[in-house]
């Protein structure tokens, strides 16, 4: 048998995958919509081969007027089975990051700008499927979820929108690719371990900073501190004990540094990092941040903790 050429593999490889990913609307028409015969159309183009066969033998009209019948309906289901489809435009939408182990999910966008009716239209992304209906000059948005094992950027792949209506005899479908993917970051420890406590080499580093009755910094509690100033958050969660201290000449942040962090290995360290980011953001506590490679001064906020999760999701070792 001969090798498939270039070109051949191409037009085979639309039938699953589509055209290049696209980063505009899509709307389906001849180029992007393929046919085939389902099991049911199978079964339908056999009865019909039983009946001519019974008309030819027994020379029966009836049979050959049933038969043609059954045949005309069988060939203009083809033209209603591409109309289902043809016309709808499709676009990307926006996807949220995860952390890994969660469910990433895909927001798809759906028009149909005409003035039918499509029911019963199946779309497909990974393990996702949905079902859904559009009436005439409708629109409507769907998220397909994914699961997440790593890190870093998941592409959505292939994504397929199908219909069998309206008979079941036979499957229309368009299989179609955006540039769409979602930033995973790393799934966060579940050990309570403490947050690294500040040292006078971080102060010499340009941890702390200059103020007037600021807050100076985190200490692990000590018989005698004002309870008023305990980090109530942080002991919920199960990190422990901790004070605020303040002091009327300078202030502190803690430092949350890749170097220093506990782990066996580089996605450990970035999980354990990941959990302390997630329970200081919500402690309210400000942090700095330090990976090889990139230093984020100390800060809160939902910018400065997007930044610093990113960062984590995109971490490569050299």
């Amino acid at each position: 048998m001969s090798s498939l050429t270039l070109k051949e593999r191409f037009s085979l490889s639309r039938f699953s995958s589509g055209e290049k990913a696209s980063d505009e609307p899509i709307t389906l028409n001849q180029r992007r919509i393929f046919i085939l015969p389902t099991d049911r159309g199978l079964g339908f183009v056999i009865l019909l081969a039983l009946l001519l066969l019974i008309a030819f033998v027994y020379n029966n009209n009836l049979a050959y007027l049933l038969a043609f019948l059954l045949a005309s309906i069988f060939f203009i289901t083809i033209l209603h089975s591409y109309r289902s489809l043809s016309g709808l435009v499709l676009r990307s939408g926006q996807s949220k990051p995860v952390f890994a182990g969660q469910a990433a999910g895909f927001n798809i966008h759906i028009d149909n700008l005409t003035n039918k009716d499509r029911l019963q239209l199946k779309i497909n992304l990974l393990q996702a499927t949905e079902t859904i209906s559009l009436s005439t000059h409708s629109q409507t948005q769907i998220t397909l979820h994914s699961a997440t094992y790593k890190r870093g950027w998941q592409e959505a792949g292939t994504l397929t929108i199908s219909s069998t209506y309206p008979l079941g005899l036979f499957r229309a479908w368009s299989p179609l690719r955006f540039n769409l993917k979602v930033l995973i970051y790393p799934k966060p420890a579940n050990t309570g371990i403490p947050f690294p406590e500040s040292s006078a080499s971080q102060s010499e580093q340009g941890a702390y900073s200059k103020g007037n009755d600021d807050f100076f910094g985190l200490q692990s509690y000590q018989p005698g501190d004002a309870i008023k100033h305990l980090l109530w958050k942080s002991y919920a969660k199960g990190l422990g004990v901790f004070s605020k201290q303040y002091d009327g000449e300078s202030s502190a942040q803690i430092w949350l540094d890749y170097i220093q962090t506990p782990g066996h290995g580089i996605e450990e360290r970035l999980s354990q990092l990941c959990r302390w980011l997630i329970d200081a953001e919500q402690a309210g506590i400000s942090y700095g941040f330090s990976i090889p490679g990139l230093k984020i001064e100390p800060a809160n906020g939902q910018h400065h903790y997007q930044k610093c999760l990113e960062a984590l999701a995109l971490f490569e070792t050299s």
